[in-house]
């Protein structure tokens, strides 16, 4: 068993590195005709820059987008200078150099990888898949022995934060890096999910689409692994299934869909603040231009947020959404989870989520209401603020670096929960309902409890579950996901998850003794 564990790990490694070497190869060459049409679909006006791209780039053959990205994206920006300087505002182009280059260099793109979308795939996505499922299948051993094997996962490469789980931490932040700063790498990507992209959307793909793409194919595999896992647990077999469908399902195949039938790109399950651009302008005014659609679409967002999110969590916790539908959570419950240990359980790293958590949420609330504020008064400003200025700062902060290199990419050094934890504003508002008012709590059986420690250990979300089953205390905590891996872990049955009435909650600033009293009552007397 341990060498088609290591068959599949070569392979894996194999189709990564190709993956990773694709953003750096290939040919691009650039006709005069793509050109023409380009900047007329575009209504690009600045001679400039047309001028620019045909004397440097039209008609020549670059080995690579390092050669070929730098063209495009100097013309760009030394013809928007000009122009300003000299308040030619109207020959402005207003893109991103480096999303023009993204653009360009997806229709000047030739050579073998264009002409070998297959192979390739099979070289990188095809080996990778393979590589994962050999490393992850011969668990399989385990089928008849009945429980959850955690044996040794400190002294594994991929869990201890060895070489393994540096790569994965190096691959995953330059992944993201790519995909939102550097567009133009991601090029070579898209040609490979191309016919995928064609067949859904009916558009070629984009550096988004490899994303979503991407998503979904690593949750499927992890999840494999989660099924072998957690083979003998139901509630963790319903839970992966459940954040597999919405995933694919909602976040990638219905919106893909409703492109091709032309209607707003939108995923059904994203609420606010999480989905934070649902109330830009822009978003706005688009879904007003699509007819019923479009205005089905903001009614549904504005109900989910208000309505139907703090209902549900009432009910079941917010568990209901960021362990069973989240696509966030879904990466963090599959990809994640061999890294869920990691998370810290210290004092400091509470303070901080506390703070860090809460204070995102005040952002985008705030960022909000400017920008209705903005929308309705068609004013661009407020107290001398610019609203786009604060609009940019969430999106590079929070939604990019955040969300994206740092919640992601940090899996395997702090943990799979450190965007959920620390980042999140609609986990931070599901928290406060939760906290206060929901019927969902894990109850414990402190008689039970042999201090194992397990339940801490595994604890995604950094709670000490084992102070809590120590004294039989239910925990109700603002941060839990009810991922239920607490309970799973147990050896000896002492957690449970319950939806029970709300007067059956033990409030967490009281501990039982005896006959509940209050621990500050005691104090007192």
């Amino acid at each position: 068993m341990k060498t088609i564990k290591n068959i599949g790990l070569v392979l894996f490694l194999i189709g990564l590195a190709i993956f990773t070497a694709l953003p750096v190869l290939g040919t691009f060459d650039l006709s005069p005709k793509d050109l023409d049409d380009f900047i007329n679909h575009k209504g690009i006006k600045s001679e400039v820059y047309i001028s620019d791209l045909r004397q440097n780039v039209v008609g020549k053959s670059f080995d690579g987008m390092p050669a070929f990205a730098p063209k495009v994206t100097s013309a760009l920006e030394q013809a928007n200078a000009q122009h300003r300087n000299n308040r030619e505002y109207e020959k402005v182009v207003y893109a991103k150099p480096h999303d023009m280059a993204a653009e360009l260099g997806k229709i000047a793109g030739s050579g073998f990888i264009v002409n070998h979308k297959g192979l390739v795939w099979f070289l990188t996505f095809g080996l990778g898949i393979l590589g994962a499922l050999l490393f992850i299948v011969p668990n399989v051993v385990l089928l008849g022995k009945k429980g959850i094997k955690n044996n040794g996962i400190y002294h594994e490469n991929a869990t201890n934060r060895g070489w393994i789980a540096w790569l994965v931490f190096i691959f995953l932040t330059s992944f993201y890096l790519i995909l939102y700063f550097r567009p133009e790498y991601a090029v070579n990507w898209t040609f490979l999910v191309d016919p995928i992209s064609e067949s859904l959307s009916g558009n070629p793909a984009g550096q988004w689409f490899v994303y979503g793409f991407m998503y979904c194919v690593v949750m499927v595999v992890m999840a494999i692994r989660m099924y072998i896992k957690y083979r003998h647990n139901m509630y963790q077999m319903i839970r992966t299934t459940s954040v597999l469908f919405f995933q694919i399902v909602f976040a990638f195949l219905i919106p893909e869909i409703m492109v091709r039938l032309q209607m707003p790109y939108y995923d059904f399950k994203n609420a606010f603040p999480l989905d934070y651009d649902f109330f830009f302008s822009w978003n706005i005014k688009e879904l007003m231009a699509s007819g019923s659609i479009g205005l089905f679409i903001l009614i549904w967002g504005i109900v989910l947020t208000l309505v139907i999110v703090p209902v549900m969590v009432y009910f079941f916790g917010k568990r209901w959404y960021c362990s069973w539908v989240c696509g966030c959570g879904g990466l963090a419950e599959t990809l994640g989870d061999p890294y869920r240990q990691h998370s810290s359980k210290s004092l400091f790293s509470w303070q901080v989520e506390r703070w860090l958590v809460h204070g995102v949420l005040l952002f985008a609330i705030v960022m909000t209401g400017m920008t209705l504020y903005s929308f309705f008064t068609e004013s661009a400003t407020i107290l001398g603020i610019k609203t786009q200025s604060v609009q940019n700062t969430y999106s590079l902060l929070i939604g990019a670096i955040f969300a994206g290199v740092i919640g992601t990419g940090l899996y395997p050094i702090f943990g799979n929960r450190v965007w959920c934890r620390f980042g999140c504003p609609l986990a931070a508002y599901l928290g406060f309902v939760q906290r206060f008012k929901s019927r969902f709590r894990i109850t414990t059986n402190g008689g039970q409890c042999i201090s194992c420690g397990n339940c801490s250990t595994y604890c995604e979300q950094g709670i000490d579950v084992r102070a809590y089953a120590q004294k039989g205390e239910n925990i109700v905590r603002s941060s839990c996901v009810g991922c239920g891996i607490c309970s799973a872990v147990c050896p000896r049955g002492v957690l449970k998850l319950e939806n029970g009435p709300e007067k059956g909650r033990i409030n967490p600033t009281q501990v039982l003794l005896g006959n509940d009293v209050d621990l500050m009552d005691l104090m007192n007397k």
